[in-house]
């Protein structure tokens, strides 16, 4: 089992952007926020890269708690009482962890074949990954 934590406010992929060749790139924030949590995750995860095995991903995003809430509003999202319904969508956070962890962590995203993820409030605004080799499902 490998189980990261990338401290900071989580960024979604973004639209990618495209030059006036057409050539479509990350936008920087995007791309930086990438380059972060592939540079994390290398600190943490010392194994091979992961390859021909099937995986299961859990992956927490803990979103900071705004600071134009009330103090009872604070402690409803603090207590998770109230989640992130708002954007960005939880699946543009995953995209972007995925892509940051391919070379890192496993060789291609394609392995993944078993995927959670949940949006969370915080005072500690993190993302939490949880990697594990998927169980067979006999039918």
């Amino acid at each position: 089992m490998i189980e990261l934590v990338v401290y900071g406010e989580p960024v979604p992929a973004a639209r990618p952007r495209f030059n006036r060749s057409g050539h479509a790139y990350d936008p920087l924030k995007s791309r930086a926020y990438k380059q972060y949590v592939s540079l994390e995750a290398s600190k943490q995860y010392h194994g091979d890269l992961i390859d021909k095995k099937p995986l299961s991903v859990h992956i927490a995003i803990y979103r900071p708690i705004q600071t134009s809430v009330s103090n009872i509003e604070h402690a409803r999202r603090a207590h998770n009482i109230h989640r992130p319904i708002v954007k960005p969508d939880t699946s543009n956070y995953v995209k972007l962890i995925e892509d940051a962890l391919t070379g890192t962590i496993w060789k291609d995203d394609n392995c993944i074949v078993d995927l959670t993820a949940r949006k969370y409030y915080s005072d500690d605004p993190r993302i939490e990954v949880t990697v594990t080799e998927a169980k067979q499902w006999l039918d």
